[in-house]
């Protein structure tokens, strides 16, 4: 989980639906933590969220998912949460229902605006016009702030996937942002699309279908992805380590 789970996004698609995908017709059996005491508050709404759209993600499966949670050191927030978010609770050898099971309240309850982007945040704007030239720009600037040669191709494939679909679905244009926090290269994209769909980008589409893995991609390349979304517009953070 500190690896193919440090995005929560990912976990769906690369962890959980892989190893289905690999045994079909089969029931799985599942164990992950993708929520422990050492998460950060930044990534803890990803992981809410993420916890909250398993049982979704699966309504097509036969697959049994079981999720530790360790109540000597989980704040009483993501207890709660656990309750909301899992059918079954399992508390001291006993299996009993959730009484407080709704997911989508939790999904809707961390789609919040984002914290603000420092004030020097470098922004570029962009519509059709300038699309092949955001990836140049971003990487030009997220060289100067200290990103990693190995780290700049998938942060300029992410890009392309997100600045495209700003504007095929997001209203034909958007704004980039780039800073630096601690020792992550940070960048978000804003536009005046809506995600109504809450697994978008979690959700593999079917192999013969073109298109529609924009959103995966940028789930897999980055280290973390926040969203929020509303109907009018939506804002893509997306980090990675610099080093």
């Amino acid at each position: 989980m500190e690896q193919a789970g440090r995005n929560p996004g990912r976990i769906i698609p690369r962890v959980l639906r892989a190893f289905t995908d690999a045994h079909p017709g089969r029931r799985v059996r599942i164990i992950g933590e993708p929520i422990w005491a050492g998460r950060s508050a930044t990534e803890y709404p990803a992981c809410a969220q993420h916890e909250a759209l398993i049982n979704h993600a699966f309504t097509d499966r036969p697959v049994t998912i079981l999720c530790p949670y360790d109540a000597t050191r989980l704040t009483p927030r993501a207890l709660a949460d656990a309750h909301a978010t899992h059918p079954v609770v399992i508390a001291d050898g006993r299996e009993r229902p959730s009484t407080s099971y709704a997911p989508g309240d939790v999904v809707a309850a961390y789609n919040r605006p984002l914290p603000r982007p420092p004030v020097d945040a470098f922004a570029f704007r962009f519509d059709s016009a300038l699309l092949p030239d955001v990836r140049h720009v971003a990487l030009e600037r997220a060289t100067a702030l200290g990103l990693a040669p190995g780290g700049r191709n998938d942060l300029a494939l992410a890009i392309a996937e997100l600045t495209t679909n700003s504007v095929v679905h997001g209203g034909g244009s958007g704004v980039l942002r780039l800073w630096v926090e601690g020792d992550h290269l940070v960048w978000e994209v804003e536009d005046r699309g809506h995600i109504a769909d809450p697994l978008a980008g979690r959700r593999p589409p079917p192999p013969d279908r073109p298109g529609g893995r924009g959103l995966l991609l940028v789930h897999c390349l980055s280290d973390l992805v926040r969203t929020h979304t509303h109907p009018g517009g939506t804002t893509t953070r997306c980090s990675c380590p610099l080093r």
